[in-house]
């Protein structure tokens, strides 16, 4: 509805009360402005309008300006020093607190308490008090002091000027003149002149440098105590540390929410066999756990235990001390796995005694890691791409430049890694074709044979195991380090594949005494891919980045993944080159980087090395050790027929079925699936083969009967096909 005044044109612009809501009746209040009045409004509107709009954009210039300003870096590097000085403050600040409170020596008490040292405990007690007697007493010599100060002011200014009146009368006396005896007097006031002079001089500029060199002293210590105070780290300070000691410890310990070490941090601190202390790149404490809390309950807890800590968790090792309730903890210090194993220290020059063992890398805490080789086997594995060859590679060219080494490497694949090795093997095959796996099976069974010989000629030596000394008499009994590259491809062979599992499992259990290595590599090392009569059997364990616990158990012992030695914990691609490995020192498992020698053309690394290990042999006058002797093709026995074993060992009785295994190696001594049969397993062939031997009277009694009538049956079948 539009409403026009009486006497006016129509309104402009009506301002409207809410809509009625009753009927037509109901009185509406509202006010009826002018078109003049309207068109003010509108003006006064658009003005408010315009200043607001103003203020925002002076406001954004502000918050623009301010965010500049506070992000340049002259701004920035302002603070810092700023923040340098502020913590310089608090460190004098520290310092002048343990000078002159006991908090120093209450620190040290329960440093001590924690140890259990209570007669350290009592020491430090002792100290503290005789500080606070010693403190009392200065702080009462400084209430003495003004009144010492005083006297002694009165009494040196008195002998003073009796000395000099003294010295002035003795003048007059000698000189008869009496003026004489101001002389002394009147020559100390101009000496003190002078000194006022100079001390006005000197200290006006003293007092105006004092403040600027005081403020430069807090800035350096400020800045040698790091980037300022801790407050001022934020979220996005990804290098912010703290310090590791038996209060952190104690406080990540704590956080674990474990009942029993709650309770007990409540009654008593923890007690720390050895205090935190720098260990290599990290710190190590040991800490005796409360009752009923094992180190392995700790270890299944290191991430929990690792963010308690400021770390990542493959920088926090817990470990089982000498008891089940002893936490032994190393913390690597923050990203020190980023420093890497350095280079190869036998690149250029060196030699390896292999009895010593081989350079492998460095361990996290910083130190040299050595390999051993004798009386001992490897397994290596992990996910694709992490170091798994590159340390096969490593170790093999320590044993290479041992020049009374014979090496052996097999490949069941296409593989250049191993290329530039040929010419320093007696025995190198490369290949996934079925002649080469079986040429690697026929290897093997050499190697086995080898086995038996040296056990002879050990035997005839008269002694346990090879030595250096006997090493080195060119007798048959040199070092002997295998490797078989992704040995899984070859143990899961249709054809050879058991065959060279049983092989490397009678290697492993019998080489080591008789100077031979064998290096196991392998991407899978599963029950199925791998024999646990070979995983069992290698003492070395060599672990990069794993994806479950099975093959973490599998390369660094039963029970390793409970107890804290988890490669399952490295990150694949981030920790590429880092792994845990067993048996290569007093510890139960270490974290090894190792080294990186690459065989890449036109960087290659091992070709010069390899190529020196052959000068090396050259020199000494000898051939490539195991190169003098041919090449011999092992006897491989023609696969045998069980059944017709049978027919041709049984009579016409029945006979019990463990009786039966005897008579089988009788016939065939060297047939291998006879040699470990018993009556239990030849059941289970029979019973593959249909043949079914009853339990009767708990006797398995075997008839030849059933035995003829199933080979009667299979030739009938032939016929028939």
């Amino acid at each position: 509805m539009t409403r026009v005044q009486d006497d006016g044109p129509p309104l402009a612009s009506v301002h409207h009360l809410p809509a009625p809501t009753g009927t037509d009746d109901d009185v509406v209040d509202a006010e009826v402005l002018t078109a003049e009045e309207c068109r003010e409004l509108d003006s006064q509107r658009g003005r408010a309008l315009a200043r607001l709009e103003v203020y925002r954009a002076d406001v954004a210039t502000v918050a623009r300006t301010t965010r500049a300003v506070a992000t340049h870096p002259r701004t920035v590097a302002v603070v810092r020093h700023g923040l340098y000085v502020v913590a310089g403050v608090v460190g004098v600040g520290r310092r002048l607190w343990d000078a002159r409170t006991a908090g120093r020596y209450e620190r040290l008490m329960r440093i001590a308490e924690a140890t259990g040292n209570l007669e350290q405990v009592a020491e430090w007690e002792t100290r503290a008090t005789a500080f606070r007697a010693a403190r009392h007493q200065r702080r009462m010599d400084l209430l003495a002091l003004p009144g010492r100060v005083a006297h002694s002011l009165v009494v040196g200014s008195g002998t003073l000027l009796a000395l000099l009146l003294g010295i002035g009368v003795v003048l007059a006396v000698a000189e008869r003149d009496v003026g004489q005896v101001a002389g002394p007097l009147l020559a100390a006031a101009g000496v003190v002149g002078v000194v006022a002079l100079v001390v006005t001089v000197v200290w006006g500029p003293l007092l105006f440098a004092a403040p600027w060199l005081a403020v430069l002293g807090l800035w350096a210590l400020g800045r040698s105590h790091g980037t300022g105070p801790s407050w001022r780290a934020t979220a996005s300070d990804a290098d912010v540390d703290v310090t590791i000691d038996e209060t952190t410890i104690a406080r990540a310990l704590a956080a674990l929410r474990i009942p029993q070490i709650t309770v007990h941090l409540k009654r008593a601190p923890l007690q720390f066999l050895t205090t935190a202390h720098r260990d290599g790149r990290g710190v190590r404490a040991v800490v005796r756990l409360p009752d009923g809390v094992t180190a392995e309950k700790i270890a299944g807890r290191r991430g929990d235990l690792a963010s308690g800590l400021h770390r990542l968790a493959k920088e926090v090792w817990p470990t089982t001390g000498s008891e089940e309730g002893i936490l032994d903890l190393w913390i690597a210090n923050k990203g020190a796995l980023k420093e890497g194993a350095g280079p190869y220290p036998l690149l250029t020059d060196g030699a390896v005694d292999v009895f010593k063992g081989v350079p492998f890398g460095r361990i996290l805490k910083g130190d040299p890691i050595v390999a051993p080789i004798m009386e001992r086997n490897t397994i290596v594995g992990g996910i694709p791409g992490q170091g798994k060859s590159a340390s096969a590679r490593t170790m093999m060219l320590g044993a290479a430049l041992d020049p009374t080494a014979e090496l052996r490497i097999w490949i069941p694949d296409s593989n250049f890694d191993f290329e530039a090795f040929r010419p320093r093997c007696s025995r190198y095959v490369m290949g996934s074709e079925k002649a080469d796996i079986e040429q690697i099976r026929d290897d093997l069974v050499e190697l086995k044979a080898e086995v038996q010989s040296r056990g002879q000629l050990l035997v005839e030596f008269e002694v346990p195991e090879v030595t250096r000394a006997l090493a080195s008499k060119n007798v048959g009994l040199h070092p002997l380090v295998c490797l078989l590259e992704e040995a899984h491809v070859a143990i899961q062979d249709a054809k050879y594949g058991e065959e060279i599992g049983q092989l490397l499992a009678d290697i492993v259990r019998l080489g080591r005494k008789r100077g031979i290595h064998l290096i196991i590599s392998t991407q899978a090392p599963t029950k199925d891919s791998m024999p646990r009569d070979v995983t069992r059997n290698c003492s070395n364990g060599i672990a990069y980045a794993v994806g479950d616990h099975v093959a973490n158990d599998a390369l660094l012992g039963q029970g390793a993944y409970r107890a804290g030695h988890r490669a399952t914990e490295l990150i694949p691609g981030t920790d590429r080159g880092t792994a845990v490995v067993k048996g290569f020192s007093g510890e139960r498992s270490e974290l090894a980087q190792t080294y990186f020698v690459t065989p890449a053309r036109g960087k290659a690394l091992v070709t010069p090395i390899i190529q020196r290990s052959l000068a090396a042999i050259a020199r000494s006058g000898r051939p490539v050790p195991g190169t003098d002797k041919p090449r011999e093709t092992p006897a491989v026995e023609a696969p045998r027929d069980l059944l017709d074993d049978l027919d041709e060992v049984l009579g016409t009785d029945v006979v019990k079925s463990s009786d039966v295994p005897a008579l089988l190696r009788e016939l065939a001594p060297n047939w291998e699936p006879y040699q470990n049969l018993t009556g239990a397993g030849l059941r289970d062939q029979l019973a593959e083969l249909g043949i079914k031997v009853p339990s009767t009277g708990n006797r398995y009694p075997l008839d030849p009967v059933t035995v003829r009538e199933e080979i009667a049956r299979r030739s009938t079948a032939d016929l028939d096909e």
